[in-house]
Parts: C-alpha cells; sequence; structure tokens
C-alpha cells in the first residue's frame, strides 16, 4: 500500500473528531462507546478548536482511494485545560488514532516517526493509555517510558531527543 503522509490543517478538525472516537481504547467484547462521549470535556481538549498555538499533527492517506485512514497530533492541555497524559506544562500530549480495518500495516509507525523527526517532535512528549492497548508495546519502541500507572491506565512519557546533525 501507498501511504501519503501531510501536515494537519485546521479544516481537519471534523477529521480529528473521528480520530479521537477511534483513539478510545475498548477491550475486545465491549460494546462500543456512544459517539457522544467524545463531547465530554476531558475528551473534547484533545481536538476542540484545533489549529491553536502549538497544534501539531499529520495524517496519513490512503493514496490509492484518497481516504484519509489515520492521524497523530501534540496538544499542550495546561491549566484547567489538563490532559489524561498531563505532566507539566511543557510537555505536550500524543493523540493517535488509525481505522480499525487498517491497523496492523505498519501505519502506526510510520506516523509515529513522521512526527518524531519533525519540528515539534523534538520536545518531550507523555500520552495515557490503556494497561490492556496493544499500543503500549509500539510507544515502548519509540523511548516512551512508564512514568506512573493504575488499575486502568499508563502515563508514559518520551523525552526530548536531540537529531544529530553531520
Amino acid at each position: 500500500m501507498a501511504w501519503i503522509i501531510r501536515a494537519l490543517k485546521e479544516e481537519d478538525e471534523a477529521f480529528l473528531w473521528e480520530m479521537l472516537y477511534q483513539a478510545l481504547y475498548l477491550p475486545e467484547g465491549q460494546a462500543p462507546l456512544s459517539r457522544e462521549v467524545i463531547h465530554l470535556p476531558e475528551l473534547a481538549r484533545y481536538v476542540q478548536d484545533w489549529g491553536s498555538d502549538g497544534d501539531c499533527g499529520f495524517m496519513v492517506i490512503d493514496s490509492l482511494t484518497g481516504k484519509p485512514v489515520g492521524a497523530v497530533w501534540l496538544r499542550l492541555l495546561t491549566g484547567n485545560n489538563k490532559g489524561y497524559g498531563y505532566i507539566d506544562d511543557y510537555t505536550p500530549e500524543l493523540g493517535i488514532a488509525i481505522f480499525p480495518e487498517y491497523r496492523g500495516q505498519g501505519i502506526g509507525t510510520r506516523l509515529l516517526t513522521h512526527l518524531v523527526e519533525s519540528p515539534c517532535g523534538q520536545s518531550p512528549i507523555s500520552l495515557s493509555v490503556s494497561i490492556d492497548n496493544p499500543a503500549v508495546r509500539l510507544y515502548e519502541r519509540f523511548g516512551f517510558n512508564v512514568i506512573s500507572r493504575s488499575d486502568e491506565s499508563l502515563l508514559m512519557k518520551r523525552d526530548c531527543k536531540i537529531l544529530k546533525s553531520n
């Protein structure tokens, strides 16, 4: 398959809402959540008013169909707007999602690679992930370490990686 990766734009907010829904981890066999759940303030903050200062992300498009199939994004959530992956006021939180029919094809790896090689990926990055989510292994491969854990989730952080120049 051939994939096109491009920067997210303000007009991609509607797609990001769908990606936010797709990012919600459900254990196998659990009934799908209502789509309205993404409008709860604790989730909506990851997408609402996309394109604000500091927002950075990329979408991947199937070059054969032109259909967007996934996205990765960073957002700095601070003050009363802290997210589940909050570490400090200087560490943006990661969001990533791929439509289920496209998972397991290396798209998540390509998106994360693109992000961490971009200028916005040079800062520390945090995320919150369900303990049982298979994506934990992907995050570990990208240098995310567990900072804390609860019964259901992990708080992970990737420290700033300085790109070496020749």
